[in-house]
């Protein structure tokens, strides 16, 4: 398959750079797969979709700050971007700078504090940073969230807490698990109201999702790596609605990514590891039944994933009718709930 396959026509103004000021105010696309339909409704109206032994999965994963602002030890300016903390001390970094920087050389962010850039790979420096404070600590004291680039602006003091899901609790991402930014606490009690079941998984999601990709063939595009875990009680959670009935839905391809690399032996198994699970049309599901995301970018890695999840040509359908009917798109835009096909019935 071809990467140009996965394309589709998006204007500018449908780019969502703000967000609602309610987050459960965005619509909501039902996509049914099996059925091969769609039809727009309300975010709000989520629960409806529910019954009792159903099960959602969440990522718990915290954006950190983790873009730095400095300068070299020559004086010429740099900006950082964490793709994922190593230690206390150490994280591993894209750079931006007119000269990259070299192995030994001494980094000063926020005329506050240095890291000694350790060594390069492909477009990874890692960095050890002074060891005063913890990396995460100089992220939160001297870092700025780091807002998606299509979004063209810098983060403001509502994005503080609007590009956080209200259950982030694991510091480590650099890019929100964006469909979980429509839940509000009032969304979760309804739903548990309602008799379904909550669980967590963690993924860290990584300054990589924004890659695009570069090959015409899809199947030679090479995914960045992501560290997640799934624990025991989330095993035990999926195992019990699946035994009675439930359906399980990952919210966000994060948390779908997760599960199924977890189930990768073909039995869902608790842990933690690195996952670079590229989902493709004529990929065979294990765990997840449904998935409520976000619109993704042209040509992307998760427009493939949602393609394979809900039926390219429906899919591609219902992204077409999104832009017909004016819903937002990305980070801070609408919703999708995609009902899973068969698998057979993945291309």
């Amino acid at each position: 398959m071809k990467t140009a396959d996965f394309d589709y026509a998006l204007p500018e103004e449908l780019i969502a750079r703000y967000p609602l000021a309610e987050r459960t105010a965005s619509r909501l696309l039902h996509v049914d797969g099996p059925n091969k339909r769609f039809s727009d409704r309300r975010f709000a109206e989520l629960a409806e979709f529910f019954r009792a032994g159903d099960l959602l999965v969440f990522n718990d994963t915290r954006v950190i700050k983790a873009r730095l602002f400095g300068e070299k030890a020559s004086g010429g300016r740099i900006e950082a971007l964490i793709e994922r903390v190593l230690s206390e001390h150490e994280a591993i970094a894209f750079i931006r700078a007119s000269k990259s920087p070299k192995p030994g050389m001494r980094l000063r962010f926020a005329d506050s504090f240095e890291a000694e850039v350790i060594e390069r790979s492909d477009d990874l420096y890692r960095l050890r940073f002074d060891p005063a404070k913890t990396v995460l600590d100089w992220l939160e004291a001297y870092g700025e969230l780091p807002l998606p680039p299509y979004l063209e602006r810098r983060p403001e003091a509502a994005d503080e807490a609007r590009y956080q899901t209200v259950y982030a609790r694991e510091p480590g991402a650099v890019a929100a698990p964006t469909a979980g930014l429509h839940f509000d606490e009032a969304m979760l009690d309804a739903l548990k109201a309602k008799g379904v079941a909550t669980a967590r998984v963690t993924l860290h999601v990584g300054a990589g999702t924004f890659q695009p990709v570069r090959v015409d063939d899809i199947h030679e595009h090479k995914m960045h790596s992501e560290r997640y875990e799934v624990p025991n009680e989330t095993v035990a959670a999926v195992e019990l609605a699946k035994a009675h009935g439930g359906r399980v839905t990952a919210v966000g391809t994060t948390s779908l990514r997760a599960l199924e690399s977890a189930a990768h032996s073909g039995s869902l198994r608790a842990g933690q590891g690195e996952t670079d699970l590229f989902i493709t049309p004529g990929y065979e599901f294990r765990v997840v039944e449904r998935l409520i995301t976000n619109f993704h970018l042209p040509r992307s890695t998760l427009l493939m994933l949602v393609c394979a999840f809900g039926g390219m040509d429906l899919m591609l359908a219902a992204y077409r009718h999104a832009v017909e009917q004016r819903y937002r798109f990305f980070s801070y835009g609408d919703a999708m709930l995609i009902e899973r096909i068969a698998n057979q019935d993945a291309i």
